[in-house]
């Protein structure tokens, strides 16, 4: 354990050190040409398939004429344009850029929509050389005119509401197991069906002020999302949480930043107070041999607190002396939803493919490294599934998710310095979650 301890700690302290060194120093760009690299088959970024990552549709040529508005849309002195390329589902505009690139983003969409309309989206995509270039994407919107009937159906708020008396149902039958409500005594008193809703409310505000962050932060951002829809299961959690779908591409990387956080964040902040005050009404009760792991009688009689580094500290802050080495808590049905929600949190915070938290390091770090420190999670949490076996299930789902995000329309443009503090705060909460209390802090805890 205390090998894998160190390599996390490491790659946190790596992390940081990125953030940190781009505080003082902006990364310089170079200035040379972009040259033709790929074959059109593997198309014009990192991405290959970036235009059907962001629209489906199929480009339809552009004539002579407009291809000469479309060169004017290009000033010399924000965007060089060196040549253009036709490809099925975009016209990549390569050249070299003069300016920032928010603010050559900014002029020449508007000047390609002063051109050609709502006609194409504009994108904005770094090359594999580290040069930046121009990509005209359909626009699906300005094609169809009204919205597909699949997209209608995913924005009916009755279905939302559905789905959420559902969620009810189930969790609330998970909360009376949790409560030890037999069918005899529902039976006989159908009041102690009431008895379920501590932990079925708990849980369920949790995970729909999570999906809440996303969505209002997107409706911010003008980016069309559905209403969040929630999972539920006829068992044991009750449900797999809710889901948010965006309708549009991200405009860039700070909206992708700030959408993807504002879920963890929201979630975090209404966790923590449930969390705090149903380990104040749980019970401290004997270590077994079946504490230290996520099974269900662990999590329902006598869970070790030590498994999270971050449940121990509250659990102490909250039992106080009555929790020693030996001892193992017996959590209420609101600390078992907030220990759950604390679950839910770093699942998403884990900096893997189209998760909160892989689109937290895409934003800060770029596309590319992303990809990159995806792969390191998923092997670092692989090795940490080998002392903690209850997270096993937590590496099959990760590397069953796509390593690669979907690029942000203006995807070069960095973020400023509060993002990156705050995209640092979110990576250090996921580490406090996920990693076991290390030894010498069991020893500090229990003095």
């Amino acid at each position: 354990m205390t090998f894998w301890l160190i390599i996390l700690v490491a790659l946190s302290t790596y992390l940081m050190v990125q953030v940190l060194s781009r505080l003082i120093v902006q990364r310089s760009r170079r200035d040379s040409n972009l040259s033709m690299t790929q074959t059109p088959a593997q198309g014009p970024s990192p991405n290959p398939n970036i235009g059907a990552t962001l629209t489906p549709a199929t480009l339809r040529p552009i004539t002579q004429s407009e291809e000469t508005k479309l060169r004017n849309c290009f000033s010399w002195s924000i965007f060089y344009i060196h040549n253009i390329e036709y490809r099925p589902q975009a016209v990549v505009c390569r050249g070299q850029l003069r300016t920032t690139p928010t603010a050559a983003y900014q002029k020449i969409r508007e000047n390609v929509e002063a051109e050609f309309g709502d006609r194409f989206l504009v994108s904005l995509q770094e090359g594999p050389s580290g040069k930046p270039f121009f990509a005209l994407l359909p626009n699906p919107q300005a094609q169809t005119g009204v919205p597909s009937a699949k997209e209608t159906s995913l924005t009916r708020p009755t279905l939302a509401l559905l789905l959420l008396t559902f969620t009810l149902i189930t969790t609330n039958a998970v909360g009376l197991d949790i409560a030890g409500v037999s069918r005899k005594s529902l039976e006989l008193n159908s009041a102690t069906l009431l008895q379920g809703l501590p932990y079925a409310l708990a849980l369920m505000t949790i995970l729909g002020i999570h999906e809440l962050g996303h969505y209002l932060t997107a409706r911010f951002y003008k980016i069309r999302s559905t209403l969040p829809y929630f999972i539920p299961v006829p068992f044991f959690p009750g449900t797999f949480g809710a889901v948010i779908q965006m309708r549009s591409p991200m405009p860039n990387r700070k909206a992708l930043f700030d959408v993807s956080i504002a879920g963890p964040l929201a979630g975090f902040v209404v966790t923590l107070p449930l969390l705090l005050w149903g380990l104040a009404h749980s019970t401290v009760v004997p270590l077994t041999s079946g504490s230290k792991t996520l099974e269900m009688n662990a999590l329902l009689s006598s869970f070790d607190p030590n498994y999270s580094f971050l449940l121990a500290l509250l659990s102490k802050l909250m039992l106080g002396s009555a929790l020693t080495a030996t001892k193992a808590i017996d959590f209420h049905p609101v600390a078992l939803a907030g220990f759950l929600g604390l679950v839910a949190t770093a699942l998403n915070l884990m900096p893997v493919g189209q998760l909160d938290g892989g689109h937290i390091v895409h934003a800060m770090f770029g596309l590319r490294s992303s990809v990159v420190i995806g792969q390191i999670a998923r092997l670092l949490l692989l090795g940490l599934s080998l002392v903690q076996p209850g997270i096993f299930l937590w590496v099959l789902i990760l590397f069953f998710i796509p390593i690669i995000d979907q690029p942000a329309l203006n995807d070069v443009s960095e973020l400023d310095n509060k993002r990156d503090f705050g995209g640092l705060i979110a990576l250090i909460l996921l580490v406090t979650i996920i990693l076991p209390t290390p030894n010498f802090m069991i020893q500090i805890l229990q003095t």
